[in-house]
């Protein structure tokens, strides 16, 4: 199932959590709209932008980090 909403995101000083596809330093952590979270390295996190955003309701992206997923101010 996918949301009609963009997902609410916050930014955070720091993310202490790996990347779950490389291991690498996340940068965004992701809460499912169906349950569960998952976190992403910068390259991972928007090489998936759109997919991440359509499934998640809460973004959580690390201070200074540009997330492809963030929609564009109108």
């Amino acid at each position: 199932m996918t949301s009609l909403l963009s997902p609410e995101i916050v930014t955070a000083d720091s993310l202490t959590e790996r990347c779950d596809s490389c291991g690498a330093a996340a940068r965004v952590e992701i809460a499912l709209a169906a349950g569960g979270s998952l976190a992403f390295c910068g390259h991972h996190a928007n090489k998936h932008a759109e997919r991440l955003a359509a499934v998640a309701s809460k973004v959580t992206v690390e201070e200074g980090f540009e997330w492809a997923g963030r929609p564009n101010p109108a």
